[in-house]
């Protein structure tokens, strides 16, 4: 059993504004970040600088501050970092593809973007880590949702041959996802356009006549569900029984080196959110909406995997992809690689009942 989720927070934690977490913290956060973090450097064993951190003084991890369903954002605005030294720093919105370059190279802390992209990073020499599940693929919840327009004529994966897919980005859930399924309905993706739209304006992209196909994630999903032009033809579930719907959260290595106890901070705090979510889906849907400034009827729910322990299967599949696709050498990466549980105190609680 997961930890227990915690009940609905308190009126005055419920009724905290949710612009303390729109605001953006903008380059002078990043410069004065950077200059804290050079203060107290000594010079670690293997030489690199180690950081001397004081006895109760607080850690800021930089953190995008973009218009989604998040549960860094959610934590914050439940009060689960109370009580830790650990808080957020929003450094403004970051475009999805660059989340998982700027954890590389140490710009932001933490992000959230899916396995293949972190796979694809650590090939490459990038300096991170998955530290904490995210988000699980159920039927009534999935990951990503796919929509033509009700008078397209496209109703089969071969019927894709010729048209132009949206997606938020390359070398993510999207694209390997959908590719595998197509081919193994004998579809030509080399015949197919993949153009790069952000979820929030998929849907209209698609209505305009601009792509034939959207893949929308969630919460944005939710809107093209309600769209009248739009049908619904798949949704991740459908394509891969959730196991390609894992949303891991990941940290710069550095940053877990020097900060051992913040990423701990961090992940307990995830994990509490999470499991609040699971248990409370609509106080957790009302809270989004409120934050992206969106109709509540048309924001999508996610779910989370329970205590944000994560397993391999989900890392060993795009693992097996990416090498499919050619964009793996054999062995480069093992799924030991790419992720850590060593920070999320749930992990043995979960060991014990398998």
């Amino acid at each position: 059993m997961p930890i227990e989720a915690p009940s609905l927070p308190s009126r005055r934690l419920a009724l905290k504004t949710f612009a303390s977490l729109t605001a953006a913290g903008g380059l002078g956060g990043l410069l004065l970040a950077g200059c804290s973090r050079d203060e107290g450097k000594t010079a670690s064993a293997g030489g690199a600088p180690a950081v001397v951190k004081k006895v109760g003084e607080k850690v800021a991890f930089k953190y995008p501050n973009n218009p989604s369903f998040d549960l860094i954002y959610l934590a914050d605005e439940l009060g689960y970092f109370e009580g830790t030294n650990t808080r957020p720093e929003y450094v403004g919105k970051i475009a999805a593809p660059q989340i998982i370059p700027l954890v590389g190279t140490g710009e932001i802390d933490f992000g959230s973007r899916m396995v293949p992209l972190v796979i694809s990073a650590i090939a490459s020499g990038a300096d991170l880590k998955v530290v904490a599940a995210g988000g699980k693929t159920l039927q009534e919840a999935p990951h990503m949702k796919y929509f033509v327009r009700k008078d397209s004529g496209i109703r089969e994966p071969k019927d894709l041959e010729g048209k132009t897919i949206g997606f938020n980005s390359f070398g993510a859930c999207a694209e390997f996802v959908t590719k595998k399924y197509l081919r193994q309905h004998r579809v030509d993706v080399n015949k197919i356009n993949f153009v790069v739209i952000p979820d929030e304006q998929a849907e209209q992209t698609l209505v305009t006549r601009n792509t034939d196909l959207a893949i929308i994630h969630a919460p944005f999903s939710g809107r093209a569900d309600n769209a009248e032009q739009l049908v619904r033809l798949w949704s991740d579930f459908d394509l891969d029984g959730g196991l390609g719907g894992m949303a891991p959260y990941s940290a710069h290595g550095q940053f877990i080196r020097q900060h051992p106890e913040a990423v701990r901070d961090v992940v307990v705090a995830l994990a509490k959110a999470g499991n609040w979510v699971n248990a409370n889906t609509e106080e957790a849907r009302k809270l989004v909406a409120k934050r992206i400034n969106m109709d509540l009827k048309n924001v999508d729910r996610y779910a989370y995997v329970d205590d944000l322990v994560v397993t391999e299967p989900p890392i060993q599949y795009y693992i097996d992809i990416l090498q499919s696709e050619g964009k793996l050498a054999s062995g480069k990466v093992a799924v030991k690689d790419v992720y850590t549980n060593e920070f999320n105190p749930f992990v043995n609680k979960i060991a014990t009942k398998a």
